[in-house]
């Protein structure tokens, strides 16, 4: 796969231009950079990247509005939110309107890489257990419905089963493991998840496990042995 083409938004210079630098030294194409929502959506239309490090808290339009104005647009475009905080609740609501994961800005620069090349793949969400913790402590039934509807009764049971262990963070190797099955095997049913259930990545995944009820906030994953 090709190095994704990337687009940082950031209200701080100092933090646009640390990014770019980790990003170009590790061989990731930074195409530009915004310092509000309002830039980071023009900048997305003129630059068509494949991934935007957005900023939660910018002026003018902050990241979550920004976020949901590029995906209306630019589906195929991966967003992935900046935080200075593990458990912002903002963050939840980013992933609820189809962000596909968040980074502490205090990551190590292979952290950064990693993760943007992750994100572009939607085969991983980042951070898993503290993106479970997030929904966990803000998904509600009082709390804003994502526009993430869809009928489970699609999915065979083994689909729900993987569906229901993504919910809980597991990532493919985990499941694998879980079910005893092949890796390979575990990718075939996620896509069909996420095909079935028109789901993006493992972000809007784990979102919906919650809101449909499959899991339920302050639920654990019930262990053997």
């Amino acid at each position: 796969m090709t190095e994704p083409r990337v687009l940082i938004a950031d209200d701080q210079a100092l933090v646009r231009t640390g990014f770019r630098m980790i990003l170009t030294a590790r061989g990731i194409e930074v195409v530009g950079e915004a310092a509000d929502g309002t830039e980071a959506i023009e900048a997305v239309r003129r630059l068509r990247p494949d991934v935007v490090l957005m900023d939660i808290r910018m002026p003018t339009m902050d990241g979550l509005e920004a976020t949901r104005r590029i995906l209306a647009e630019s589906p195929a475009c991966r967003v992935l939110m900046l935080t200075t905080f593990d458990l912002d609740r903002y963050v939840y609501a980013a992933l609820a309107a189809g962000a596909s994961g968040f980074l502490l800005k205090d990551v190590t620069p292979e952290y950064l890489a990693a993760a943007v090349r992750l994100v572009n793949t939607g085969d991983a969400l980042i951070a898993p257990s503290i993106t479970r913790r997030l929904v966990e402590r803000f998904a509600s039934p009082e709390a804003p419905q994502p526009a993430i509807h869809r009928d489970l009764a699609v999915l065979t049971p083994r689909e729900l089963e993987v569906l229901t262990l993504m919910g809980h963070g597991l990532s493919n190797a985990e499941l694998a493991l879980e079910l005893t099955l092949s890796e390979a095997t575990i990718k075939t049913h996620v896509a069909r998840i996420f095909a079935k259930l028109t789901l993006r990545d493992r972000a809007q995944a784990v979102v919906l496990a919650y809101e449909t009820g499959l899991i339920t906030p302050g639920e654990h994953l019930a262990r053997e042995g």
